[in-house]
């Protein structure tokens, strides 16, 4: 098993592949107890209240289409088309409106400087300074309790502060962006919060095609943006994993010695332990340490073929579990034979992770453990919010009876 590898320490430094950033990953086979809950409220209060989910990472490493793909499960924009943006009022909104279900709040929106007054004064978004977060945390606090805000907007193209617009509390609240993990206050907002951790060598490709495409920027200023970005995300952007209850982490593949372009992926799902309303992910038998090799009659694999690896260690000081997918899917409609060997993975019914994969094929990271991972993490956060209502509802009866 030494393929699960892991930072042990809050302070170490992020380089995914070099052996000085990670330790070999300390294999169990138990399990601990659920931890209590971060939130405590009386049941009457908390019964109204949104759920709060965190999506932090660097800029173009894959947000978007983990909330497009969210989008799916929760069943709004489904299909190839990306959820709602806004309103009609508010044509440059960065807010993502997923039917009834969910609204997606770009933190970019909480930057307390534009571009022009960050170049002013030398300063990247990345940078704390630029942004505001006793207004981020007074806004997700008044949301999580119920009440509608008017959060302002971060116009991408001009570069400039639009006027606010309105947003009512959903029944889920996502906010994604940089900053998610970052205030204490925030973060102890949260009902759950995922990172999503890429190579320096994939984000640098991503981000060329995201800014080149939607953005229309030009490569030399998006490598010049990547340099002079590069300090504050090491020292803003990337701690907050520690604080992740789950991390997507996206490494070069190990299938093909000295493998460079980066076409094929090593994808691990590291899922921390004790988390409420959360039950981590497991290959075959819970608890076990297992490799596993599904090319076959079952399973089409060309050249280099599919490994997965599940096993227990410690991120960050924290127990985890990790599920590990390494190489690329050939055929989608395969992949439930891949899924039949999985559990914990919230399904509603059989087959529901194989349907959702080829619904939306079409998306980055479809045939690789990207995509298997992100609609994992999005079956878990519907399960999660429905555990969530279920249990205020049951409190709240329970108080109306001792009345």
């Amino acid at each position: 098993m030494a393929a699960f590898t892991a930072h042990t320490t809050a302070t170490a430094t992020s380089h995914h592949h070099s052996p000085a950033g990670t330790a070999a990953i300390l294999l169990r086979s138990r399990r601990r107890a659920f931890s209590p809950s971060r939130v405590s409220c009386s049941a009457s209060a908390a019964a109204n209240k949104t759920v709060v989910i965190g999506l932090a990472a660097d800029s173009g490493c894959g947000k978007s289409t983990f909330v497009r793909r969210l989008a799916g499960v929760l069943g709004g924009g489904g299909g190839a088309a990306p959820p709602a943006r806004g309103n009609g009022n508010f044509p440059g909104s960065n807010t993502l409106v997923v039917g009834d279900a969910a609204t997606v709040v770009c933190l970019d929106d909480y930057h307390s400087l534009d571009r022009a007054a960050r170049k002013a004064r030398g300063l990247t978004a990345l940078d704390p300074r630029a942004n505001d977060f006793d207004l981020m945390y007074e806004q997700v606090r008044a949301l999580k309790e119920g009440r509608a805000v008017d959060k302002p907007v971060y116009n991408h193209v001009t570069g400039r502060l639009d006027p606010p617009e309105r947003v009512a509390p959903p029944k889920i609240l996502v906010i994604e962006g940089l900053h998610p993990m970052y205030d204490e206050r925030v973060r102890d907002l949260l009902d759950f919060s995922i990172y999503l951790d890429i190579s320096d060598e994939l984000k640098f490709a991503w981000k060329i095609q995201r800014d080149m495409a939607e953005r229309g920027h030009s490569l030399e200023s998006i490598k010049a943006s990547i340099e002079a970005r590069k300090p504050d995300f090491e020292a803003y952007i990337d701690p907050q994993k520690q604080y992740a209850d789950a991390v997507i982490e996206v490494l070069p593949t190990q299938l093909i010695p000295d493998e460079e372009e980066g076409k094929v992926l090593r994808v691990r799902l590291i899922m921390k332990e004790g988390v409420r309303h959360f039950a981590p992910v497991y290959l075959f038998d819970e608890g076990s340490t297992i490799t596993w090799i599904p090319c076959g009659r079952k399973l089409s694999c060309s050249y280099p073929g599919i490994k997965f690896a599940y096993g227990f260690g410690a991120y960050y000081g924290h127990e985890v579990s990790v599920l590990e997918m390494d190489g690329q899917f050939d055929k989608l409609d395969e992949l439930i034979y891949v899924e039949t060997h999985l559990s914990n993975m919230s399904t509603r019914f059989y087959g529901e992770v194989t349907q959702q994969m080829l619904t939306h094929a079409g998306f980055p990271g479809s045939s690789n453990g990207t995509g298997l991972f992100q609609t994992i993490l999005g079956l878990k956060i519907r399960d999660l919010y429905e555990q969530i209502v279920a249990e205020r509802a049951a409190a709240v009866t329970a108080d109306a009876l001792n009345v």
